[in-house]
């Protein structure tokens, strides 16, 4: 379709089912605010256990910087990146 399909990787180490799964709520409506402007392929979004407690606003500028660096250039062929967010709010390296 002509929109980013996103993944969301939170692993134990963020908490109870429910955290993760809030978790996974924020990042969504997070990655919300910043799919429109990605081009369209797959993208995977891995969260640093720091997320969990980081404000909503932070997580927002978080998100933008890792779509920002997965829809560089010099992202891989074919539309497929992965970008992990850090708990500074950069993509981790």
């Amino acid at each position: 379709g002509p929109f980013p399909a996103v993944g969301y990787a939170i692993g134990r180490r963020h908490g109870t089912a429910a955290a993760r799964n809030r978790l996974r709520r924020r990042l969504r409506a997070a990655m919300g605010q910043v799919a429109p402007d990605l081009p369209a392929g797959a993208y995977l979004l891995w969260a640093a256990p720091a997320a969990g407690v980081q404000d909503f606003g932070g997580l927002c500028r978080a998100v933008a910087a890792a779509a920002s660096a997965a829809s560089a250039p010099s992202a891989p062929a074919g539309g497929r990146s992965s970008a992990a967010l850090s708990s500074r709010g950069a993509p981790a390296r």
